[in-house]
């Protein structure tokens, strides 16, 4: 028998199902056959079509939301970062301080003890003048000898610079830095009492040629070591980064056993572990220390210590200041001096008279004015760091590296018209406009600070 075939429209009709349109869409829907893709059938090509129409602005939409996350997380996410950083830093600072002013209030004196101590500030008691105000000795009650500094109302250190000596201090404990015992607060009176030491500052044996003999190489070369342990500590082992700024040699005290001892931290900044620099408009130092950049452009980094610490080296082997360097006929600043002895292999003419002796001393310290001109390159990534001068100090077998010019260099002499600070930017802008031969003098009568000072 021949099978009878017939044209089948829909797989409904498979099953012997008598369906309109619209009741056999609604069945399509309800049981989903397999069969129904089969393109040769309209109805369901035209289901597969507008299914297919509906899954498109889906598809767009999921793709584009994503994207626009993705977008969104890349920049949110580096900015959420750096605020919780900064905010992490903020806390970190403000726990540090709260603590430091806590531990520092059981630290204050009675202004009536301090006077008493002092004899009223009396004459006879006073050991100097500082460049924020005069400094007295002093005996307590219980006999302890001490040393107060007494801020002057005009002296351009405020409130600020003052708490920040205090918290910087009072936390810092190391053999080469000043030890603080107490402070002050009373009305317009405001006072910090550290450790006394006998011997006063550095500058008064260095630059004095009756002093200066007591000054041998074996005490140089300990006051050199010392000061570059205490800056170390200053910048990588304390709790905080401090770069001091004003590191000068009548701001290195000797103890009994003439052991250095860096102080007045009143213009020191404070810096979290991970970062080296920052930029000030306001410029606070000493000139004839401060780092070209420093002084310049107000840069500054624990490289500006180091640049101060060169000059301070060189100034101890060469017993003469910086800023007012005097050699026979040569007049200018003792970087100028020390570099052009170094090109031509006459260094022993920057050496202190009181120290040349025998070939081997003089090996020594010419070795140690190698390293000082090191610090005080003008480029700022060319000088090593605090931790390398330490090891150079301590390592004779460690080869030294060939040191490149230093900073206010000048192939000629100062005019006495401008500082050495001057002298630098004239010869930056033109070389034709350098000053003329003439004599020197001291930019600095009395070692003071300038104060141009500005929040920490």
């Amino acid at each position: 028998m021949q099978r009878r075939e017939t044209t089948i429209q829909c797989p409904a009709a498979l099953f012997g199902m008598n369906l309109t349109h619209s009741s056999m869409n609604h069945y399509w829907l309800k049981l989903r056959h397999p069969y129904c893709h089969h393109r040769s059938q309209p109805h369901c090509r035209c289901r597969h079509r507008h299914r297919q129409a509906d899954k498109t602005p889906r598809t767009i939409i999921i793709i584009v939301g994503l994207a626009v996350t993705v977008v969104i997380f890349i920049v949110c996410i580096p900015v959420i970062l750096m605020k919780r950083r900064k905010k992490k830093l903020v806390n970190k600072r403000e726990g540090i301080r709260d603590d430091d002013t806590s531990s520092a209030e059981s630290l204050q004196y009675e202004f009536s003890t301090i006077r008493a101590a002092t004899d009223n500030f009396s004459n006879d008691n006073k050991l100097g003048q500082g460049g924020f105000g005069p400094v007295y000795k002093g005996k307590l009650s219980n006999g302890q000898e001490v040393a107060v500094k007494r801020l002057a109302a005009n002296s351009g250190q405020g409130d600020l610079e003052f708490k920040n000596e205090i918290l910087l201090v009072a936390r810092l404990e190391h053999r080469n830095l000043i030890r603080l015992l107490g402070f002050c607060f009373d009305g317009t009176e405001r006072l910090l009492i550290y450790e006394f030491v006998p011997n006063a500052s550095l500058d008064h044996f260095l630059f004095d040629p009756v002093k200066r003999k007591h000054l041998d190489w074996e005490r140089r070369s300990k006051i050199i070591g010392g000061l570059a342990r205490g800056i170390l500590y200053l910048h990588e082992d304390s709790r905080l980064r401090i770069i001091h700024r004003d590191l000068k040699a009548s701001n290195v005290l000797l103890d009994a056993e003439m052991n250095p001892k860096i102080s007045d931290f009143g213009m020191a900044r404070l810096f979290a572990m991970d970062e080296s620099q920052g930029i000030t408009s306001k410029i606070a130092g000493t000139y004839g220390y401060m780092a070209p950049e420093y002084a310049m452009q107000g840069k500054m980094s624990v490289k500006s210590d180091v640049f101060s610490f060169g000059v301070l080296v060189l100034e101890i082997l060469g017993g003469q200041r910086n800023t007012c360097f005097i050699n026979g006929e040569y007049v200018g600043n003792l970087l100028s001096y020390a570099w052009r002895n170094w090109r031509e292999g006459t260094t022993s003419n920057l050496i202190d008279p009181m120290l040349r002796g025998s070939s081997g001393l003089v090996s020594d310290i010419t070795r140690c004015i190698h390293i000082a001109l090191l610090c005080v390159q003008e480029n700022v990534a060319d000088r090593p760091t605090m931790a390398a001068v330490v090891l150079m100090l301590s390592s004779l077998s460690l080869a030294l590296s060939v040191p490149s010019k230093p900073g206010y260099y000048m192939q000629i002499d100062v005019s006495p018209n401008i500082s050495p600070i001057q002298g630098y930017k004239s010869r930056l802008i033109s070389e034709s406009n350098r000053p003329a031969k003439s004599t020197s003098i001291c930019l600095s009568q009395n070692e003071m600070s300038i104060s141009e000072l500005d929040p920490r």
